[in-house]
């Protein structure tokens, strides 16, 4: 029979070999980096939910400010046009935030319009304005948004704070605003009527005279009335306000001497000008530009008679005109000129209507081309408009292409007598027809600022935003009147090369308008 065994019993333990005891001490650390872990986990989750919110509020503000900067022109209804952009075009989701999902509309928004931003970007910005002529950028705040925070509130309870706000306030603010900017420009504007454009009017030719004095007393009716300026006078930009080349023409001039480089040498001003916020004018007149002007067709009188061997003065490919020196050395006016519009040799109008003296033309291309449209020998016939659509500039251009096809030095000399029509005489760094070749077609046309002068009132010198820049080509020369060189400038519409709400404009990047985000 066998015997019970009494139960075996574990050797006792001392309290000291217990403290020093290390078996399953790693337990412990685990338990801590897990709770850390854990902690990190659920402020990573709340954490990313603000994040994702925040950044999806931030690119809405953005959209909404770039939209509604897009309208500010400086014209007239820009901040209700503004305003549309920003309530139409614009709407985005966002995925943590309370209220709805989608934002967009007035509702999701505050806009405020601005016509200054402070220096510093750290400073509030201030220059509210109502005034859509005055605002140049767009403050966009996007309503707040509630975020929910559930591991933060997990959090208060444990900690004994239950009940504690577990959420987020998030918010997103954006400030954007409109540039203009005009390259490669003459300093000259002139007033249009209401409601003109250059695109619309193509072709059409345009007397431009030098506009109204400064007024001596700027309170008196009748001598501000004297000063009027109406559609078809001219004046001139503040040099000032321009980036003179400073390896070209003009770098050393000032004065009267400067005035006369910029608008009678080529590529005078290489920089662009910004042009949004307004452009300085000068609207009194300036002695002796007609001479200037005439570089062009390689005539040279008065203080720039020095310049004919300038190569910043070169003249066109192209200076056929009814003002001419015949082998005999007398001036003479008896060729004729590319023909102008009818109402404008009648006297009757400044502004063309694109009707011009087609028998003039007919005379013209008798005496110089056999009467021949497209011209005979002209390597780009087949792109000619027809005859009663083509302008005067595509006439002067197919002169220029014809004659460097030819390469004839005295083309297209047809009348007896006289030397050196069409293409420039011995000059400068263009004496051989190689050399003329390389002369810019574009040396007889001016890209001048379009402005209202009937909405912006002139009274000496004056700030103003142009309405667009336009390309017009010089169809004669200036004929001095009065003696003190001034004249009236014939110019045919080529093209407008951008204005206000144009964007990038139309001709290899003269005008330019520059939408972003400053804040």
């Amino acid at each position: 029979m066998s015997q019970d065994r009494p139960p075996l019993a574990l050797p006792a333990r001392p309290k000291r070999a217990f403290t020093r005891d290390e078996d399953g001490g790693i337990l412990v650390f685990w338990a801590l980096f897990l709770a850390v872990a854990f902690g990190f986990a659920a402020l990573t989750f709340d954490i990313g939910r603000v994040a994702n919110t925040q950044s999806e509020l931030q690119s809405f503000a953005d959209q909404v400010a770039l939209a509604a900067a897009g309208e500010l022109d400086g014209r007239s209804g820009a901040i209700t046009r503004a305003t549309a952009a920003a309530n139409g075009l614009i709407s985005r989701s966002q995925t943590f935030g309370d209220g709805g999902a989608m934002m967009s509309g007035q509702g999701a928004y505050t806009l405020t319009f601005l016509s200054a931003l402070p220096a510093d970007d750290r400073d509030p910005a201030t220059a509210t304005t109502t005034d859509p002529t005055r605002a140049r950028f767009v403050q966009v705040s996007v309503n707040q948004r509630n975020v929910q925070t559930p591991f933060a509130a997990i959090n208060a309870t444990l900690v004994g704070r239950a009940g504690a706000n577990a959420q987020a306030q998030v918010g997103a603010t954006a400030v954007a605003g409109a540039a203009a900017y005009a390259c490669d420009i003459t300093p000259l504007f002139f007033c249009i009527p209401s409601g003109w454009s250059a695109s619309a009017n193509t072709g059409q030719q345009i007397l431009l005279r030098t506009g109204g004095k400064e007024p001596k007393n700027k309170d008196d009716e009748q001598d501000r009335t004297k000063a009027f300026w109406q559609p078809g006078n001219f004046g001139f930009l503040d040099p000032a306000s321009l980036d003179v080349d400073p390896d070209g023409a003009c770098s050393n001039q000032s004065g009267a001497n400067l005035y006369r480089c910029l608008v009678g040498a080529e590529s005078a001003i290489t920089q662009c000008i910004r042009t949004d916020a307004g452009v300085d004018t000068l609207t009194g007149q300036r002695q002796g530009l007609a001479r200037a002007f005439n570089t062009r067709f390689d005539i040279y009188a008065g203080a720039l008679n020095s310049q004919q061997n300038n190569p910043f003065y070169r003249p066109a490919p192209n200076v056929l005109s009814d003002i001419w020196e015949p082998s005999s050395g007398k001036a003479s006016v008896d060729a004729p000129s590319l023909p102008r519009d009818i109402c404008i040799e009648a006297g009757t109008c400044r502004f063309g209507n694109n009707d011009w003296d087609r028998t003039g033309l007919n005379s013209y291309l008798a005496l110089y081309h056999n009467n021949e449209w497209p011209l005979q020998g002209d390597p780009n016939a087949q792109d000619r408009p027809s005859r009663d659509k083509m302008t005067r500039y595509d006439l002067y251009l197919a002169e220029i292409d014809t004659a460097r096809a030819r390469m004839n030095d005295d083309w297209p000399l047809t009348a007896a007598g006289y030397e050196g029509v069409g293409l420039p005489g011995n000059h400068r760094d263009a004496k051989t027809p190689a050399q003329r070749a390389l002369l810019d077609p574009a040396r007889r046309t001016i890209i001048a600022a379009a402005v209202d002068c009937e909405s912006d009132e002139f009274t000496g010198k004056s700030k103003v935003t142009p309405l667009e820049y336009v390309r017009v080509f010089m169809t004669e020369p200036v004929q001095e009147m009065g003696g003190d060189g001034n004249g009236d400038i014939l110019v045919e519409v080529v093209e407008s090369v951008g204005g206000v709400g144009s964007g990038s404009g139309a001709a290899s990047g003269i005008y330019r308008e520059v939408i972003q985000l400053y804040r």
